[in-house]
């Protein structure tokens, strides 16, 4: 029976976790499911405000705006729209492709191989998949940069999506009729509780990625959770590799 979680008061970052061992609620779990941004590499990193960046950029070349008024625009159409690409498709029929090589176009030098994270996640039993709301490709080199690439079976982007992002319920739809998921059998990792919403009504077994204490957090104010209850998270943690490591240690082999 799921209990109602709360964020902590203090910085409003740190989750209540049940108290139970988390293996026992992943002995069913088949298919294993990851947001790329800000949840495979920590909040900390550099490469989300580089994408931001290049965002506003485009609002930039595309209108003629300065920088506080494209930089406005993006955080309307992304609250509104759930990314600015919906919003500039919807209010001005801007194709997607342009738009996402240009704000993917970006250094990724700040990412070093993750070996620890990827030895926890090949050790996951069953199928390994990626679902973001960024390109294809974006999600290749990013992975490719931790190290993580030969970790995951498929990558399922925005376009696969037919540009709808999560947390609409027919992008997870078409997510789990491509890849033929039983979200009964599947778990979702995300850095963003409202995307974790339509997963956990669907049946699966959610994960919310969490800063570390003090940790320095690039994400907007309006996309934290704040003082609230959060009944559509199972489990949160800060360190995502301990977390998927204390799975398979305490997992029952099949």
């Amino acid at each position: 029976m799921n209990r109602n979680r709360t964020i902590d008061e203090d910085g409003g970052r740190h989750l209540d976790r049940p108290a139970e061992s988390p293996a026992a609620r992943f002995e069913h779990i088949d298919t294993w499911v990851f947001d790329l941004d800000n949840t495979l590499y920590p909040v900390d990193c550099d490469l989300w405000p580089k994408i931001d960046q290049r965002i506003t950029l485009f609002l930039v070349n595309l209108f003629g705006l300065d920088g506080i008024s494209a930089r406005a625009l993006q955080k309307y159409y992304y609250q509104r729209y759930g990314t600015t690409l919906r919003g500039l498709m919807e209010d001005h029929a801007i194709g997607a492709a342009e738009f996402l090589a240009f704000v993917h176009d970006i250094d990724r030098s700040s990412l070093n191989p993750n070996l620890s994270l990827a030895t926890a996640i090949t050790a996951l039993p069953g199928r390994k998949l990626i679902l973001t709301n960024g390109s294809r490709d974006h999600a290749l080199r990013t992975a490719e940069a931790l190290g993580l690439a030969a970790t995951f079976d498929d990558i399922f982007d925005i376009v696969a999506a037919e540009l709808l992002p999560k947390p609409a319920p027919l992008a997870y739809e078409r997510f789990f009729r491509k890849h033929a998921i039983d979200p009964g059998k599947a778990a979702m990792f995300e850095d963003l509780d409202r995307n974790l919403v339509i997963p956990h009504e669907k049946g699966m077994t959610t994960v919310l990625i969490i800063p570390k204490p003090g940790q320095a957090d690039h994400r907007e104010p309006f996309e934290l959770p704040g003082a609230k209850a959060l009944p559509h998270v199972d489990f949160a943690t800060h360190d995502l590799e301990r977390f998927l490591g204390d799975i398979t240690r305490r997992r029952p082999a099949s």
